[in-house]
């Protein structure tokens, strides 16, 4: 099966999942095809599913995640002993595990094709992350505390495992209980790293997008908890200061390089 046909039968079988868009025809163009398959994915509630989609889906993820190109962290160089900084798409990055900037149901974005790493990763991996956070949350029976985090398979990400974690949204003046909060997503994701046998994790840029945080202060607060904790703990687990703007590469540089 053509990765063309794997897309025409996942777009297909969601359709028939929605009735309401029993109407729209699947564009001809390769580009709007993927727009609508992803957008599908995106809005789709975390129901059973069919082996044969998974087997369809999984191998559609995957030769996609192939021709994007995956970065592994014997690619890197650290910056300093046991860190690194990494500017790219943390959905191809091959290490232990990459933290998920999450929101507090932990379902992933439900927003079409929207630009944020909680739909990047949602996308990337598959429905069946989904379903997973869907069972942890169901047998947590609230909403995740801001600052904690959750760890799960990465299914068809490059890396083993995603943590999700909900970071604190600014409102307004930046609070020391917000910069205590945001600390503590640090911990709770390099602790649950390590209860689970991780030997690397790859942070992204907690906080910083949809929920405000100040860029400089998250990352002088991330790079402060890791090295903290690293210290603290002994820990030899291997860190990755994963950034996508060119603001946060020059902000976390600085800070490693200053050292």
């Amino acid at each position: 099966m053509t990765q063309t046909a794997r897309r025409k039968y996942l777009i297909s079988a969601l359709l028939k999942e929605q009735p309401q868009y029993s109407e729209i025809e699947i564009p001809s163009n390769e580009q709007e095809q993927k727009t609508l398959l992803r957008s599908l994915l995106n809005i789709r509630m975390p129901l059973p599913v069919t082996d044969e989609f998974l087997t369809v889906q999984d191998a559609y993820l995957q030769e996609e995640m192939r021709q994007k190109g995956i970065t592994a962290l014997s690619d890197l160089e650290p910056i300093q002993k046991g860190l690194y900084l990494w500017r790219g798409d943390i959905t191809t990055l091959q290490c232990d595990g990459i933290v998920n900037a999450a929101n507090s149901q932990l379902l992933g974005c439900f927003c079409p094709n929207h630009g944020c790493i909680d739909n990047a990763i949602h996308t990337f991996a598959g429905v069946q992350l989904r379903l997973t956070c869907a069972k942890l949350m169901k047998r947590q029976g609230h909403e995740e505390e801001t600052g904690r985090a959750k760890i799960t398979p990465a299914y068809n990400l490059p890396s083993r495992y995603v943590l999700h974690t909900v970071g604190p949204i600014i409102h307004g003046w930046l609070t020391k209980k917000d910069k205590e909060l945001l600390a503590s997503c640090y911990r709770s994701c390099l602790e649950l790293a390590e209860q689970n046998g991780l030997k690397s994790i790859a942070f992204c840029c907690i906080s910083t997008g949809e929920f405000h945080f100040p860029n400089d202060k998250a990352a002088q607060i991330a790079m402060e908890t890791v090295k903290e904790y690293k210290e603290q703990k002994h820990s030899e687990i291997e860190v990755i200061f994963n950034v996508f703007k060119e603001l946060d590469y020059n902000i976390y540089r600085g800070l490693l390089r200053a050292d």
